[in-house]
């Protein structure tokens, strides 16, 4: 494979991880997520400003960022390179707002148009103050070749002064850090400098402002510590404290050496295009780390989504479970529906005459219930009422322990004040789980009827009446265990759910009822859960409109080793 095409097949790597970078979406509000939307937008000015068109076009001039804290002296030694004043300098900080390229002649077209920095706006004229615009100037005091770029401080008092310093930092071939004899050691100064290391920026030290006679002590603590960072081949220029000349220059004299380095690597094409290639492999090669770390940050999304997910599922599997007891454990016996049922029944005489025989038995029971004007609908009223409430209760339980849990998942506490609908049940509910009741009883009926094939047993139940037999039926379904009774309540309850059982029985059978139990315990389940789906769906919506692709994660890694094989 050719050279050409190799460049090319990297070319296309490095746009489709560019593109799978600014898709990452990290919207929720977790651990350090601010540090890694951070790292991304870096990443992306990186690509735009820097790795994208120096890809392109590998043989464009040197692009060298000056860059420093406050007052080290910047501007004074961009406009003493140019050879006339191009950056405006002063006491007055921050005295560099708007951001300075300055270029030889031959060069312009490399500049004018957005083929760096493409989120600056190109401006010409001294006047020039805008943040987000880029003041193009020609000096030919500069060697083609060789542009330098005069950048905002990065210690600077204004925020987005600091993060154009940063931004241009990134876009720099060469980072040209100037700093004082008083300020070097600082630690933000320090810090970019790591960050150079770690990106691979090509980095030379201007030590501005040096005392007669500190020239090599301090250049050789300096030189320590730039080892100690790992910029062992990083150029120190040292230029000593003097006057500025009336036209607000340094002497010619004090930038000797510094001027032929730049020179130098002007003119000499292959020097030049080591040192890009160099930066340029540095700022390939960080992408691996700084995309393993924005897919980290992306799993922790995923991960939350998908918790924030099961937090909603489990409170509501929980809501169906306890139901599901709640229906079983004799508790919907209590109260009004067992008064009603000793009211129609009497539990010991019952017991009393089952043991004489169910023909008797069955005949009083009839009789009690037909005795009565609708026994039935106040009996089934009750049961009705009972399972609605335990329905709804543990729904609005499931509600609250929804909001609660995710208040505990770092990002849910932004979900739940987005949707603080979502700490109640929806408008209507109350009615639904009514109607649901009342449509399980029907159901319940027909499945009475239904069972009543041969015709003894279809007699037996026509004696006491269908919804009698449906409303005895429910007792047995909701009187399972009785596990949650206690004391003389188990006893008169107990009783109660003995005389539905046998009296069942002796209608359709002991295994027909086991069999008619379970299906309508197992059907009230089914709709209940249907009921408590639609709530779960509203919460799951809600978490849904985070929109985080679960696939992002990998996404992320698969383009950075695709830029890696490329390489």
């Amino acid at each position: 494979m050719s050279e050409t095409a190799e460049a090319s097949e990297l070319l296309e790597a490095v746009r489709g991880l560019r593109d799978t970078v600014q898709s990452a979406k990290l919207p929720l509000e977790v651990a350090e997520v601010e540090q890694a939307r951070r790292a991304r937008d870096e990443m992306l000015h990186q690509f735009d400003d820097y790795i994208l068109p120096r890809l392109t076009n590998l043989d464009a001039p040197l692009l060298t960022v000056v860059g420093g804290s406050t007052g080290a002296g910047k501007s004074t030694l961009v406009n003493t390179l140019a050879q006339r004043v191009v950056s405006r300098s002063g006491v007055l900080r921050p005295t560099t707002r708007a951001c300075v390229l300055v270029h030889h002649e031959d060069d312009a077209r490399w500049f004018t148009t957005p083929r760096v920095l493409p989120g600056l706006t190109r401006v010409s004229g001294n006047e020039a103050d805008d943040p987000s615009a880029l003041r193009l100037a020609q000096a030919d005091g500069l060697p083609p070749g060789i542009a330098l770029l005069d950048a905002p401080d990065i210690d600077s008092v204004v925020e987005s002064n600091r993060d154009l310093a940063r931004q241009l930092l990134g876009a720099a071939d060469l980072w040209l850090f100037v700093t004082t004899a008083a300020r070097y050691a600082d630690a933000v100064p320090w810090q970019m400098l790591r960050q150079a290391v770690e990106r691979g920026t090509s980095v030379a030290i201007v030590l501005d402002r040096v005392p007669e006679g500190a020239s090599e002590e301090i250049a050789e603590h300096l030189g320590g510590m730039l080892v100690d960072e790992g910029l062992t081949h990083s150029p120190v220029f040292t230029l000593t404290e003097t006057q500025l000349l009336d036209t607000g220059l340094l002497p010619e004299s004090h930038v000797t050496d510094l001027r032929d380095w730049l020179s130098n690597l002007g003119e000499d094409a292959r020097a030049r295009g080591l040192l890009v290639r160099r930066t340029l492999g540095g700022a390939l090669d960080s992408l691996s780390r700084r995309v393993e770390l924005l897919a980290e940050a992306s799993s922790t999304q995923v991960q939350t989504v998908e918790q924030l997910h099961a937090v909603n599922d489990v409170a509501w599997r929980d809501a169906i479970d306890r139901v599901a007891v709640g229906m079983s454990d004799g508790t919907l016996l209590r109260g009004e529906v067992l008064a009603r049922w000793q009211e129609y029944v009497g539990t010991g005489e019952f017991l009393r005459q089952l043991e004489v025989g169910f023909g008797r038995f069955r005949d009083r029971v009839a009789a009690a219930l037909r005795g009565r004007p609708a026994p039935t609908t106040e009996l089934g009223e009750a049961l009705q009422s009972g399972v609605a409430d335990l329905i709804i209760a543990n729904a609005g339980d499931a509600s609250l322990e929804v909001n609660r849990r995710w208040k505990a998942v770092s990002g849910g506490d932004h979900l739940v004040q987005s949707h603080p609908e979502l700490a109640s049940l929806r408008p209507g509910f109350e009615d639904d789980a009514h109607r649901l009741v009342r449509d399980w009883q029907e159901e319940l009926l027909q499945l009475v009827r239904s069972e009543g094939g041969d015709r003894r047993t279809t007699a037996r139940v026509l004696s006491m009446g269908v919804n009698a037999v449906g409303v005895v039926l429910m007792l047995v379904v909701f009187s399972h265990t009785m596990g949650s009774l206690g004391g003389a309540e188990v006893g008169i309850a107990g009783g109660s759910a003995v005389v539905a059982q046998r009296l069942l029985e002796a209608v359709f059978g002991d295994q027909a009822v086991r069999t008619l139990a379970e299906k309508a315990r197992r059907r009230l389940i089914e709709l209940v859960t249907e009921l408590y789906d639609s709530e779960r769906a509203r919460a799951r919506e809600a978490v849904d409109e985070i929109q985080i692709d679960v696939e992002q994660p990998r996404d992320l890694l698969a383009a950075a080793e695709a830029v890696r094989m490329q390489r």
